[in-house]
């Protein structure tokens, strides 16, 4: 995914190609391992163009999604977050969610496949995508707690 992209997509749906577009979709693109949320996305957005508001963050990543250029993620702590689609991966990747700092890292193997044939032929049923959470606690934190204990 590249900014030639974005260009593509947005001129074939009927939207403008404007600098606020790119430098939000330069600033996913920059940060594409992190999970970011909107007011996350602002932050760095804010450095680059502190007219950007928020306002226009929220309604960009609500076109970007529209055009498939990024996955709106829910993990489950009152906030949606984003990432940029990967348009090599054939199913979205799955997340490891710290329930003690919040970091979320990403599983790159798709752990489903022999479960979604068997739905196939048992069902009949055409899976496009899946999304599948793990909760637990990171290395980094189980460190912090042994620390604590000794």
């Amino acid at each position: 995914m590249n900014i030639e992209t974005l260009k593509t997509r947005l001129i074939n749906a009927g939207y403008k190609v404007t600098k606020q577009r790119e430098i939000i979709f330069n600033a996913l693109l920059e940060n594409k391992e992190a999970h970011l949320s909107p007011e996350e996305l602002n932050e760095i957005v804010s450095k680059k163009n502190p007219e950007i508001g928020i306002a226009t963050i929220y309604r960009t990543l609500l076109i970007f999604e529209e055009l498939n250029l990024v996955y709106k993620l829910d993990f489950d702590d009152n906030r949606y977050r984003y990432e940029l689609v990967d348009e090599d991966e054939y199913h979205h990747h799955h997340h490891l969610i710290c329930t003690n700092c919040g970091k979320v890292e990403e599983v790159k193997y798709d752990l489903l496949e022999d479960i979604e044939r068997q739905i196939k032929k048992d069902y009949s049923f055409d899976i496009k995508n899946h999304d599948l959470k793990f909760y637990g606690i990171c290395s980094d934190c189980q460190e912090k707690l042994k620390d604590k204990e000794k």
